[in-house]
């Protein structure tokens, strides 16, 4: 029975130890972050990445869309991410790249954007930089701040 209760404790502490340096290494900037082409970079073959640009249907999420300035909707956008917690990494005139850490583990996950003026919308992708499944939460984050930002109205400068 002693050597179940080892056993436990082992598998427990290895587990503890390996999502350590998971977060650690999320901590890294991957290549999948920015541009290309003009579009955001695919999502990788794992399926803890969600995109609007993306044709692979698990992965695919709609754009934010916007009426009106395209210039309002970016500061809108800005507000949304900072005001649920994202932090704004890298600020273009139409692309933003942001990070999000999770509460538990605390790895950083990448959310971009790119502002759509032509098509009246702001393309998104929302990727883990670690780890095969994310249960969920990129496609989760999206939709808060979806949400956030549908509910958002003109800040004052």
């Amino acid at each position: 029975m002693k050597t179940i209760g080892y056993l436990l404790v082992a598998v427990v502490v290895v587990a503890g130890i390996y999502l350590v340096l998971l977060s650690v290494q999320s901590r890294r900037i991957p290549p999948t972050v920015g541009l290309s082409g003009g579009h955001l970079r695919p999502c990788p073959a794992t399926p803890n990445c969600v995109s609007s640009q993306t044709q692979n249907e698990s992965a695919h999420v709609r754009p934010l869309e916007y009426s009106g300035s395209p210039e309002v909707a970016w500061r809108k956008l800005q507000h949304t991410v900072q005001h649920l917690g994202g932090r704004v990494v890298t600020l273009q005139k139409n692309y933003l790249h942001a990070t999000f850490v999770t509460s538990l583990f605390r790895f950083v996950d990448d959310v971009e954007f790119l502002l759509d003026e032509q098509a009246g919308v702001i393309q998104v992708k929302s990727s883990s930089r670690v780890g095969r499944s994310d249960l969920g939460t990129n496609r989760k984050r999206i939709e808060t701040i979806r949400t956030s930002y549908n509910g958002v109205t003109e800040q004052k400068e």
